[in-house]
């Protein structure tokens, strides 16, 4: 897919194969070492650069009391993301590019005593019969330079795939490859795979469980992402764009840092509770 994406260093919309490679990289478990499986969730993670840490991560979790169409409507809806999604600290839309891509930001909080991060990605999503991709990849906009306060990431492909398994059940698994631009503590790796994913897809899961409450308080009938004629978004030229190469961006040495203790004991905290 990425040497797609990348060739050159033009900035493309993945077309339908780029969707039907991440969805054999989502259904392919060969290659990849499973790190939790508990409850309906399974986690795994692929090493690509021990001494960078660099990781694959890929998480799959069983639904089955979530309609697929609800899973699709949480994982889009940027209003209702800023409500449950505990890690976000700041997230909006830059522009649209098509009826089925756009361009936005997002910055996250990462376990203390590492820095915070953030990216600008593009962003596409298909509808495929049964089965639902929202996917992304880092690009760079003049308008939006690295922060001060954060270390500018770079996805080089992340995404969901929703599958619908009946009326009112799913399967959601979630793909991530994304340089963290510096060089991270094991701990991190180990506890993203074994506690911080796991976390996420059960936070995603009680999110679709509220939703549609929530969403018949807050413009029920507002959906964008089924009903492009409601995007208000301004286009986007693609030569606005550029691609994010990792290596123009700084390059932070964390490998040192030990978790916090407040870190160690709200992890405690929650395992407690599960």
């Amino acid at each position: 897919m990425m040497k797609m994406m990348m060739s050159g260093e033009e900035v493309l919309i993945p077309d339908d194969r780029a969707f039907s490679r991440f969805q054999r990289e989502c259904e392919c478990d060969e290659g990849w070492s499973p790190t939790y499986n508990k409850s309906s969730i399974c986690v795994w993670i692929q090493i690509l650069e021990e001494e960078k840490s660099l990781h694959k991560i890929k998480c799959r979790m069983q639904c089955k009391d979530i309609p697929a169409e609800i899973m699709y409507d949480v994982l889009h809806d940027i209003e209702y993301r800023r409500k449950w999604d505990a890690n976000v600290i700041e997230t909006f839309d830059i522009g649209k590019l098509t009826v089925n891509a756009d361009v936005g930001y997002y910055s996250w909080k990462c376990p203390k005593p590492l820095k915070n991060r953030d990216v600008i990605t593009l962003r596409s999503w298909l509808p495929m019969g049964n089965d639902y991709i929202i996917m992304n990849y880092s690009v760079k906009h003049a308008k939006y330079p690295p922060k001060k306060d954060l270390v500018r990431a770079v996805s080089i492909q992340t995404g969901y795939l929703i599958q619908r398994t009946g009326p009112t059940s799913c399967t959601l698994t979630y793909l991530a490859q994304v340089d963290p631009r510096g060089s991270l503590p094991k701990w991190v790796v180990n506890k993203s795979s074994q506690f911080l994913a796991p976390k996420a897809m059960k936070r995603i899961s009680k999110a679709c469980v509220r939703y549609p409450e929530w969403k018949q308080k807050h413009s029920p009938g507002f959906k964008p992402w089924l009903f492009p004629e409601q995007n208000r978004l301004s286009n986007i030229p693609l030569s606005e764009l550029c691609i994010q190469h990792a290596e123009s961006l700084e390059n932070i040495d964390e490998s040192s840092l030990r978790e916090s203790k407040d870190e160690r004991a709200e992890h405690s905290d929650e395992e407690g509770h599960n």
